[in-house]
This record gives C-alpha cells, sequence and structure tokens, in this order.
C-alpha cells in the first residue's frame, strides 16, 4: 500500500513529466498522442516506472516517439527536479503502456461477437433508403416555391381587378 507521500509525489512526477513532453521537448521524432498513463513510484522515492501511451500513424511511428522520450529522460528529470521540491530527483524509468491499446481491442472484439462491428459498411437498401430521404427534402423545397409563384398569380389577378 502507497503512503500519503508517494501518490502525493506521484501526482506531481506525473503532471511534470507530462507537462515536459508536451511543453518543452522539441523532437520532430515525437508524433501523435502522448499519455502518461501511471506513474509507479518506490518507497524511498528514489526510483520512478513512468508508463507512457504512445497513439501514432503505425508502429514505427510510435516506436520512434517512444525512444525519442527514453532518449530525452535526463532532460525531463531536470525539468521535474524543478517542479519537485525534496532533497533528490528520483530517476525515471520509462515503459510503454499497451493496457488501453488492449482495452480497445477486447471492446472491439466484443462488439464483433455480439454483432455491432464499428466498421460495418453500408448495405444497398441503407443507400436507397438515404436516395429517398433525399427526394423527399427536394420535394418539400418544391413544394414551397410552388406555393409561393401562386401567391405572386393572385396578387397579378388582384391588380388587374381593381
Amino acid at each position: 500500500m502507497k503512503s500519503r507521500r508517494q501518490e502525493k509525489v506521484a501526482r506531481i512526477i506525473k503532471e511534470s513529466v507530462s507537462d515536459c513532453i508536451h511543453n518543452h521537448l522539441s523532437d520532430p521524432r515525437i508524433e501523435g498522442l502522448v499519455s502518461v498513463t501511471q506513474v509507479d513510484i518506490s518507497p524511498d522515492l528514489r526510483n520512478v516506472d513512468v508508463y507512457i501511451s504512445v497513439f501514432g500513424k503505425d508502429e514505427t511511428s510510435q516506436n520512434k516517439t517512444f525512444d525519442a522520450i527514453v532518449h530525452a529522460a535526463k532532460r525531463i528529470q531536470t525539468f521535474m527536479a524543478r517542479d519537485l521540491q525534496s532533497r533528490f530527483c528520483p530517476i525515471l524509468h520509462f515503459k510503454k503502456d499497451e493496457n488501453f491499446k488492449k482495452t480497445l481491442e477486447t471492446m472491439r472484439l466484443i462488439d464483433e461477437a455480439v454483432g455491432n462491428p464499428y466498421d460495418e459498411p453500408e448495405t444497398e437498401e441503407e443507400n436507397d433508403l438515404d436516395d429517398f430521404d433525399d427526394m423527399e427534402d427536394i420535394e418539400e423545397d418544391d413544394s414551397d416555391e410552388d406555393f409561393s409563384d401562386e401567391e405572386d398569380e393572385e396578387s397579378l389577378d388582384d391588380d388587374e381587378v381593381s
């Protein structure tokens, strides 16, 4: 069980590392969405495991982003030391967090088993119904125009009578 001090330091480290990655690192290898998902700190507050989730275009860009963050660990640690008021600065150990990806995959598999896949292609019947709905909209617009023309004709007839 974590002590109150461990939880407080872990929260500060999580915020500081996240801020540093998003605002202070200008490495062109960092692409996509980078999120600090979890921070585990040792009881002596000297070592920290930082779990990072990276969402990018493909697996290679995700790996490049993670490698860039690991390469900048000392710089991140320097920024973190400014935010953390302690006698010493914990050593950061970055790890990939695959839990979110596994959760998304599990949810996709459940939806497929139930019969509601996310990427279900439209059937021809649905396309035909959509076209039918569009035709109704056009007919409603035409009926409004016809009504206005009738009013104009009536007003012309009234002018001729007077």
